[in-house]
């Protein structure tokens, strides 16, 4: 398990909004989240139920996230999926949990360890901590992330569902 995990802002969304948050602690022993994306969730609507977990959560810890480098930026990425990567590339045992695809790509270019709201529930199966995934992943979809058929099959099938 890496030391720390910096996340994004769909992660929390969806997670906060199933009521999964907790989940976050299967990525790593310290869980970061950017200044910059605590202010995106803070501006309400959909994100509400992430911002306010965010402030009960005593093991989740807001970070200033460092400038982004170049590299990073050529990535023409959101200011969270930016904040996320620049901290994970300034600290190599961060890993980066983010949903966004392109986000995933620019942290695997880069050879930043990466995750996102799927992995964490399958590393959740794995380690025994939820008997069944497909419930977990059925409830984050009924609030709001989307996932393929053929993507959540592909899932569930790696960890023996």
């Amino acid at each position: 398990m890496p030391d720390r995990a910096i996340v994004n802002a769909s992660p929390l969304i969806f997670l906060g909004n199933a009521g999964f948050l907790h989940f976050l602690q299967v990525a790593a022993g310290e869980i970061l989240v950017p200044s910059s994306v605590v202010e995106e969730l803070r501006r309400g609507g959909t994100r509400e139920p992430a911002a306010k977990a965010i402030e009960s959560c005593d093991w989740l810890r807001i970070v200033e996230a460092p400038p982004v480098p170049p590299l990073v930026l050529a990535w023409d990425l959101g200011s969270g999926e930016s904040a996320v990567l620049a901290y994970a590339f300034a600290n190599p045992d961060t890993i980066a949990v983010l949903d966004d695809l392109a986000g995933r790509r620019c942290a695997e270019t880069l050879g930043i360890p990466v995750t996102g709201t799927l992995g964490l529930v399958l590393i959740a199966k794995r380690r025994g901590m939820i008997s069944a995934a497909r419930p977990v992943l059925d409830v984050l979809r009924d609030s709001g992330m989307y996932l393929s058929s053929a993507v959540l099959d592909r899932a569930l099938a790696l960890v023996g569902e």
